[in-house]
């Protein structure tokens, strides 16, 4: 994370991705919201970890999430709107299953996707199932390297 004081000496973080914020927000209106919910976000994201080759300081998430529905009945329907996120962009992808992802909110193995023309440092989508929900997150300045 990406945290530091600012000039009044107050604690500051730069949010380092949304797919946890969207999960709090859920649980702390669990019950005023149909299930399942479902909602999409694009919002500017923040890693303090040295930048890599096409892995940026600040970049841009976009995100859909499927919240409430704990039978696991969502998880074809994520990795559907994750194809055809994949597809209408246009890119030659593979999407993999049953990936450990690095966060410690998955209760299961995850999925990634991959972009053989990114060269060493593939990855430009990932997701899973967490206590509340299924989702999934694209790195928006990975896919428009990936479109090169």
């Amino acid at each position: 994370m990406y945290a530091f004081k600012d000039k009044g000496q107050r604690d500051i973080c730069l949010i380092p991705e949304v797919t946890a914020v969207v999960q709090q927000w859920y649980k702390e209106n669990e019950r005023s919201l149909k299930k399942p919910t479902k909602v999409f976000y694009v919002s500017r994201c923040y890693r303090y970890e040295r930048p890599q080759a096409g892995r940026y300081r600040e970049f841009t998430q976009f995100g859909v999430e499927i919240l409430g529905d704990k039978t696991g009945g969502d998880a074809k329907e994520i990795r559907d709107v994750l194809t055809k996120c994949m597809d209408a962009l246009c890119l030659k992808y593979e999407l993999k299953d049953s990936v450990k992802r690095g966060l410690s909110y998955y209760v299961e193995d995850g999925f990634e996707v991959e972009c053989e023309d990114l060269g060493a440092q593939k990855q430009v989508a990932g997701g899973g199932r967490y206590d509340v929900g299924i989702g999934f997150g694209i790195g928006v300045e990975r896919v428009i390297l990936g479109k090169k």
